[in-house]
């Protein structure tokens, strides 16, 4: 147990020694008695396991959040979502000190992306959960120790905006799930603003470079379930045209998939394959002509082309069409047109839990009342 005395001016010092844990005793101060023997609590079941905390040890080379991001990226593998969200995170909360990381520190954290960024909760959450997870990590190489883990013990709805994040914020986000599909002759539309191969502009066209493998991305979203990133970053061997199938090495959810082919995506391939064209720094393996290979490059590219087929959409009259919304519809469609279970859909979709992927499966009214009598 720690040892601890008053002093005059009433604060209270605690002394911790461990032989074979601590080098040298620890001494801390502490304003109340009721704090300090709080802290030695906590202090003493650490050391008890032999886990001195990161603020005790004497050299510690991970000092801030951007230092254990980028150690959790290099060694830890994270998921690409997660490495996504703390990309973000490392912009805005790179410098703290991972002493700084308190349950106060946590919560004022979460106010700031309500009431200054006003994000999505689901972006909070996504956030809020990558941090997590790197923390956690982090611990076990023992490159931090949190008494109590203020990213574990948030209520439920911590990211939702309460009465005062609205008032704060002026505004009230909330998670929209988007249920977009394409209407009636738009898949037409959209294909043939792809094979003019411009774009109007005010002032002058916008030639689309590489209108056949637009062409290609656009039906193989439509008919594959398949993401943005899972097909920019298709490689030649990865594509089996006499099996149809296309297999995914490492997807969002970390898993291997594969991916079966309808007529309609394995015919389209076997047309592009022809003429592929692929630019100087693009590795020759490569499907599609954007993506050089290099990880960093991963987030730009799936910028460029989202708003590429933003402005494709437009021209082509899909008010509010988004590329992902084309996953939707693809699993949809799987709903619509085969008997396929769910758990086959799933398979195809990558999709690992029951609510998604029921959320995706927007099947149309007049489509249900031509089954009924």
């Amino acid at each position: 147990m720690a040892g601890k005395k008053q002093f005059p001016n009433g604060t209270w010092q605690y002394i911790f020694k461990r032989s074979g844990v601590l080098e040298k005793p620890i001494y801390m101060t502490f304003e109340t008695e009721e704090e300090g023997d709080e802290y030695a609590r906590k202090m003493d079941v650490l050391l008890d396991r032999g886990i001195v905390p990161t603020e005790h040890k004497r050299e510690n080379r991970i000092l801030t959040i951007a230092a254990l991001v980028s150690d959790y990226e290099r060694n830890a593998n994270p998921s690409p979502k997660d490495v996504s969200a703390l990309n973000v995170v490392v912009k805005t909360k790179g410098a703290t000190a991972l002493l700084s990381i308190t349950a106060e520190w946590v919560d004022g954290w979460i106010e700031e992306m309500k009431r200054v960024d006003k994000i999505a909760p689901a972006t909070i959450r996504a956030r809020v959960g990558a941090l997590a997870r790197c923390t956690d990590w982090g611990m076990r190489k023992r490159y931090l120790v949190m008494l109590d883990h203020p990213m574990r013990s948030l209520p439920d709805g911590y990211a939702q905006y309460s009465q005062a994040d609205v008032a704060a914020a002026g505004i009230k986000r909330v998670d929209v799930e988007r249920d977009r599909r394409l209407e009636h002759g738009e898949y037409e539309k959209i294909i043939a603003v792809i094979d003019s191969g411009v774009l109007a502009r005010k002032q002058r066209p916008l030639m689309i470079e590489y209108p056949k493998a637009y062409r290609l991305l656009f039906v193989l979203a439509v008919e594959s379930c398949m993401r943005l990133r899972e097909m920019y970053t298709l490689t030649l061997d990865q594509i089996d045209l006499p099996k149809r199938t296309v297999f995914l090495e490492k997807t969002k959810n970390g898993d291997k998939r594969q991916v079966p082919l309808t007529t309609v995506s394995s015919a389209a391939l076997r047309e592009y394959l022809v003429d592929r064209e692929l630019p100087d720094g693009i590795p020759k393996d490569m499907l599609l002509p954007w993506w050089d290979g290099v990880a960093k490059s991963l987030p730009v590219v799936s910028d460029y082309l989202s708003k590429r087929f933003k402005d494709i959409f437009e021209q082509a009259g899909a008010v509010d069409l988004r590329f992902h919304d084309l996953r939707h519809e693809a699993v949809s469609r799987l709903f619509e047109r085969t008997t396929l279970s769910e758990l086959q859909i799933m398979k195809i979709s990558g999709h690992k839990s029951h609510r998604m992927v029921m959320r995706y499966a927007n099947l149309r009214g007049s489509d249900l009342a031509a089954a009924l009598w």
